[in-house]
């Protein structure tokens, strides 16, 4: 029991893949069909498409530098200041600055430029930018102007924060300056002192004068202070690998689309393949027919060659006219596997149907009814289809009387 069970079921997937395989080479042609004409169209439209050409450069962000010690939380903002950055470089503003600078329309990143494409590289401070378009020269230029561009951008969005601070610092210097140099010039006027008053008023401007320079010294190293701050504080942007002349199109490949198409197209043909099978309710086999019946096959007779299916005549009698043919044989066949199977009970009498008319049941009932009668039994053929009887065509006699006239007249019984 248990060897047997396991060899039962790998020759039932064995049976599974060979039905797959059969069905699989019996669709072949539309699988191939298929295939061909998707990649025929795909190889024809990549040829019909213009081409696209990509140009990149790649910029190195540098983050201001922190007062304390770096942490991952400062790893964590470089991150996001350069997905930042990637996002603003794409914006209507930075873009119509880009064509202002090359003294075209901004309709070109519509019309030739197809897509700008800014990214940070994982896990670096690196941000690659990716120009496409239908001019390799315009890519080239976009894709180099387009960072220095935004690096100016940037340093006046960052400037301007200490703009004002530093424009009030100037104010005060250019004040102080003023009111130094004014002061040198009276204490330079009066000479030397000629009375004691003249020495009071000197001593005062002397005081001034220092008073004035100390404050310019405490203003001049507040301004340097704060350019210290300014340049600590502003993010350096740099072009580490400038953009270069695109020789090929990265668009459209055409070896790839045709085989990917090809792909596809027999992938689909399977898919539909499998549908039609699977919606086809149609008996192909006569072991088909045994599995949905529950019973075995008994035989197979093949077409008969060279045989109009709406003449009826004795060339149907294949068994009387040519009893070595093959299909003779197969007749003789089936009157076997009827002998042997009714061992127990004695076969008197059958009877032949088909769910739709012409295929073949009235040829079948005159071959085997002949065969029966060439082994030397007594055989009584009688034709029951009594909208379109055929047996007396095939056997060449007369009408009637016939089934009909046997039930309705008395004198027969």
């Amino acid at each position: 029991m248990q060897t047997t069970a396991p060899r039962i079921s790998r020759q039932m997937q064995e049976n599974e893949l060979k039905s797959y395989a059969l069905l699989i080479w019996r669709w072949l042609w539309l699988i191939i069909l298929c295939a061909v004409v998707a990649a025929i169209t795909a190889f024809v439209g990549s040829r019909l498409a213009t081409p696209i050409y990509q140009a990149s450069a790649t910029l190195l962000i540098n983050e201001a530098p922190s007062p304390s010690t770096a942490s991952y939380t400062d790893i964590l903002t470089s991150e996001r200041l350069a997905s930042t950055y990637s996002q603003m470089m794409t914006q209507r503003p930075i873009l119509v600055q880009v064509a202002e600078e090359l003294g075209l329309s901004p309709d070109i990143f519509e019309t030739d430029v197809t897509a700008i494409q800014v990214s940070s590289v994982r896990d670096t401070q690196l941000v690659r930018v990716n120009v496409e378009g239908v001019d390799p020269a315009l890519v080239m230029t976009v894709a180099n102007t387009l960072p220095l561009i935004f690096i100016d951008k940037m340093q006046e969005i960052q400037t301007a924060r200490y703009a004002s601070s530093k424009q009030s610092l100037q104010e005060q210097l250019t004040l102080l300056t003023g009111q130094i140099t004014e002061t040198k010039n009276q204490i330079d006027a009066m000479g030397p002192p000629q009375s004691s008053a003249d020495n009071v008023t000197r001593s005062r401007l002397e005081e001034a004068l220092t008073q004035y320079q100390s404050s310019y010294t405490g203003l001049l190293q507040n301004y340097e202070t704060l350019r210290l701050t300014e340049a600590q504080s502003v993010d350096s942007i740099s072009v580490v690998e400038p953009a270069i002349l695109p020789e090929n199109p990265i668009r459209p490949r055409t070896l790839n689309n045709t085989l990917l198409a090809m792909i596809a197209g027999a992938m689909l043909a399977l898919g539909v393949v499998f549908l039609i099978e699977y919606l086809d309710d149609r008996v192909r086999s006569p072991d088909e027919l045994s599995e949905l019946l529950g019973a075995p096959w008994l035989g197979v007779i093949a077409a008969m060659p060279d045989v109009d299916d709406k003449v009826f005549d004795s060339r149907r009698l294949i068994t009387q006219q040519q009893p070595r043919h093959p299909i003779s044989e197969s007749f003789r066949t089936l009157r076997t596997n009827l002998q042997f199977s009714s061992l127990d009970t004695s076969l008197h009498s059958l009877i032949f149907t088909s769910a739709n008319p012409g295929e073949g049941k009235s040829t079948l009932a005159a071959n085997l009814a002949v065969v029966m009668a060439q082994m030397g039994r007594r055989v009584v053929l009688v034709d029951a289809d009594l909208r379109r009887p055929v047996q007396h065509k095939i056997f060449e006699l007369r009408r009637s009387p016939g089934l009909t006239d046997a039930l309705l007249n008395d004198e027969w019984e």
